[in-house]
This record gives C-alpha cells, sequence and structure tokens, in this order.
C-alpha cells in the first residue's frame, strides 16, 4: 500500500476468499506495552504531537539511556512511535493522533495515580486546567474555547455540551461522532482575520472535528482547524509549553488576546 492508503502503481488488490476475514487487533499486545509504568510515561510524554529526543524521553521515564532505547524500540516495532531523523540525531514522535486517542481513553477508566507530594498534585492540577490533546487544545481552556466560538457564531452544529443519557456513539477521552460542527462564514472570515490559513489546511484532514474531553467531559475543537488555532496561539506566544508534558500555559498577552478576540474572560 502507499502511504495514501491506495493500491501501488501497478500492484493487484490482494485476492481474499469469501470466507477469509481480516485478523482481529491484538488487544493484548498493545495492553502489554502500554502496561509498562515507563513504557506509559514515554507515551504521555509524546502525547502532544511533539518529536522529542531519547535523552528528554529518558528522562521523563526516570529511566537509563539504554533502557530507554530499548522501550523505544519495542513501541516503534509494535507502530505506536516513529522515529525521525534530523542529520545525526534521532527524534521520536506517536505514530499518529489515533495514539493519543487511546491514551485519553484509557485515562478515562484508569485509577488515578497516587499524588505523593505538591508537585504531582500541580501537575494534575495543570493538565486539567490547559493541556494539549496531541496537537489541538484541551482542558478547561479548550472547552471554553469551544464556548466562545460557538457563542460568537463562528462554529455551528451543537452547543458543546456533552449529554451523557443523549449519546449514540461518543464517549468521553476520544473523537465525537454524534454532532457536526461546521465553520459559518462569518466565523472564516473572523478566524483568517486572526491568522488561521484556511487555503494552507491538509485537505485530507476534517477541517472540524471536536473530542469529548475527558476531565471536563464536554466538547473540544480537534480536526485541522482545532490544531492551527492551537498553532497560532503558540506564534503569537498566547500560549507557553509547561514543564510537565502537553501542560500548556496561558500567558497573560494570551489572556487579553483572548478575551479581546473571542471574548473569552474565564475559563
Amino acid at each position: 500500500m502507499s502511504p495514501t492508503g491506495t493500491a501501488a502503481s501497478g500492484a493487484a488488490e490482494p485476492h481474499r476468499d469469501r470466507g477469509e476475514r481480516a485478523a482481529e487487533p491484538d488487544i493484548a499486545r498493545a495492553a502489554a506495552l502500554i502496561a509498562d509504568p515507563s513504557r506509559a510515561r514515554i507515551l504521555k510524554a509524546l502525547g502532544d504531537g511533539r518529536a522529542l529526543p531519547s535523552s528528554m524521553l529518558a528522562a521523563e521515564a526516570g529511566v537509563s539511556a539504554p533502557t530507554v532505547s530499548e522501550h523505544l524500540r519495542k513501541l516503534v516495532e509494535a507502530g505506536l512511535v516513529r522515529v525521525e531523523r534530523h542529520g545525526r540525531h534521532r527524534y521520536h514522535r506517536l505514530a499518529g493522533p489515533e495514539v493519543s486517542t487511546a491514551l485519553e481513553a484509557l485515562a478515562v477508566i484508569a485509577p488515578p495515580s497516587r499524588i505523593t507530594g505538591l508537585r504531582d498534585s500541580s501537575r494534575a492540577s495543570a493538565l486539567s486546567r490547559s493541556r494539549t490533546c496531541y496537537d489541538h487544545l484541551a482542558g478547561r481552556l479548550g472547552v471554553a474555547l469551544m464556548r466562545a466560538l460557538l457563542r460568537r457564531g463562528l462554529l455551528e452544529g451543537h452547543d458543546g455540551v456533552h449529554r451523557p443519557a443523549l449519546t449514540v456513539r461518543d464517549r468521553p477521552a476520544s473523537y465525537g461522532h454524534d454532532y457536526s460542527y461546521r465553520v459559518t462564514e462569518h466565523g472564516r472570515r473572523e478566524l483568517s482575520r486572526f491568522g488561521v490559513r484556511f487555503d494552507r489546511l491538509p485537505a485530507r484532514r476534517p477541517l472540524v472535528r471536536y473530542c469529548v474531553d475527558w476531565s471536563e467531559h464536554q466538547h473540544h475543537l480537534a480536526g485541522a482547524l482545532g490544531a492551527a488555532i492551537t498553532g497560532r496561539l503558540f506564534e503569537l506566544g498566547w500560549l507557553r509549553p509547561g514543564s510537565a508534558p502537553r501542560v500548556v500555559h496561558l500567558t497573560e498577552a494570551g489572556a487579553a488576546g483572548l478575551r479581546r478576540e473571542f471574548d473569552l474572560a474565564d475559563y
């Protein structure tokens, strides 16, 4: 198969007998890989979509360089992580947003980690307040931004509220499917003025998607537009990365800018 998912030129589609079935997903193998605490910490560190060197991942996981190399080898072989080379250096990145989505889903059913000190408590609070969900904004800030876009008529399709009793396919910590959000014409004008280049967004990626936020149980904006807005917030210096993986902080300029641009005053 080519990277686009179509058969390579000149290659015939493989013949499949009527009784032949695709192999079932090996959930146990994937679960065993993630179950190791060090590998789980590595995957969480990569959860914001960035490519990181093994030295940083070793520090985050609290293991030695040889040990992190072995963990990364297993994750790469399983297709959960991929390697990128930049000159003589190797960086590691999640294989795709579906890996981050799976980790977010596990967070819903996972027991809470034992908080052993102020540092752990501060990290948990920061993750709930504002974090990245792969390449888009999540947590209370992400949910508040989604509500602001809807309130100002930049998006339409639903009210951003997750109502478990009324859902059909939506579940916390996963992409939503029950509603179809759309960018309005007013939204295109306003977001273009804000700096979103609609003509440069990836054509193969859905423009607007949403996730059911695992900590807030409300909708936050995903898709190409969610990634573009988040990227623009970083470009403007309105967001800055936190010291913990996936944690982001709203700067003073960002708070003022979001209030001015989107009437987002509280989150």
